[in-house]
Parts: C-alpha cells; sequence; structure tokens
C-alpha cells in the first residue's frame, strides 16, 4: 500500500501582499529536520488565500483553512485574523 500525505487543513501564516482584489498572499513557515545531516530546516511557502471583506494588511498574522479550488492558483480562504500588524 502506498501512504498519501493529506493536505493540512488549518495553517498559520503571515500576509505578505494584499494588492489583489479579494485575495492575499500568505507566507506561511514550516520548521522540518534534514533527514540525513539532522540540521533544523526553515521552510517558506507562499499561498494565495481568499479574503471576501478585504480586511487583512500586510504584517498581519492569519489562520487560513483549506477549501474548494476558488481559481486557478487559489484554494485556501481566512478563516481569521489573529494578529494586527503594530504600527509604532
Amino acid at each position: 500500500m502506498t501512504q498519501t500525505r493529506s493536505i493540512p487543513r488549518a495553517l498559520f501564516g503571515k500576509v505578505v501582499s494584499n494588492k489583489m482584489q479579494k485575495t492575499v498572499v500568505v507566507e506561511v513557515v514550516r520548521i522540518e529536520r534534514h533527514s540525513l545531516y539532522g540540521k533544523v530546516l526553515r521552510r517558506k511557502t507562499k499561498m494565495k488565500a481568499h479574503d471576501e471583506q478585504s480586511q487583512c494588511k500586510v504584517g498581519d498574522q492569519v489562520k487560513i483553512v483549506y477549501s474548494r479550488p476558488i481559481s486557478k492558483d487559489k484554494s485556501w480562504r481566512i478563516a481569521e485574523v489573529c494578529g494586527k500588524e503594530s504600527t509604532t
């Protein structure tokens, strides 16, 4: 039997772009260990997510959830804004 990896249903990330209409780009950082050398690696993935109310700003921490494909590149949507960017 082959073992398949499932897609996580919820991820946390940081908004890096909100220049599109009802779409934000979220950068998700995951930490994994190199299989041979054991070094801890930080991997970044950018995902497009649907933002219906256009409420997210650049720098916000958000929770995204997997949904049906909305467009060619967009299969995630914003579940909640966890933290706003601090303006100091």
